[in-house]
């Protein structure tokens, strides 16, 4: 299969990773790349015109879905001025909430981390992402333990939903008015 007219090497790549994350995130990073060309719409050279090794290909995978997530959260804290203390902790909420909106998806998105989380490499990749975020949110002019509390809410609230969610919708979405809430009461001067 040969180069799709009109497609640009972004757009390729693009097919390509979302394929490597679906097939991945539900069969784990055994799966041949000619699958995952081949869902793709790709031939497996011109996967490995992008991805030359599978290594390659998972650390593209890792990188991409660490940007995007990254991206969107910078994009949503652009709604309050710089400066806003809280601002980066509340995007980081509205994103992650709205993330999990999908339980198919979340479920997909968790079944990729796990899958990648094994491979030599990645752990130290995610680990580096782990780091910048504590840098930037612990300077974001809350509280350190309020940050903690609300990331640590967000992220085990926004898994729960893997084995049968205790929270109902009407509770998830309280339950995110009151982690932003709490970041705008905060009084981080004393």
């Amino acid at each position: 299969m040969g180069r799709t007219a009109g497609r640009s090497a972004d757009e390729t790549r693009a097919l390509i990773l979302a394929s490597a994350a679906r097939l991945i995130g539900r069969h784990g990073t055994a799966v041949p790349v000619t699958d995952i060309a081949a869902d793709a719409g790709v031939s497996k050279g011109g996967l490995l015109y992008h991805y030359p090794t599978k290594e390659a290909l998972l650390d593209g995978l890792a990188r991409d879905v660490m940007g995007r997530f990254r991206s969107q959260v910078e994009l949503a804290a652009e709604e309050e001025p710089e400066g806003t203390p809280g601002r980066l902790t509340r995007a980081y909420v509205r994103v992650s909430f709205a993330d999990a909106g999908d339980v198919v998806e979340l479920r997909d998105a968790i079944g990729l981390a796990a899958n990648l989380m094994f491979e030599p490499g990645l752990e130290r990749l995610a680990q580096e992402d782990a780091a910048r975020w504590r840098a930037a949110l612990s300077d974001d002019g809350l509280d350190p333990a309020l940050t903690r509390l609300v990331i640590a809410a967000t992220d085990g609230s926004n898994t729960g939903p893997l084995w049968g969610a205790v929270l109902t919708q009407a509770d998830r979405d309280a339950l995110e008015a009151d982690l932003i809430a709490l970041t705008r009461r905060d009084d981080s001067s004393g």
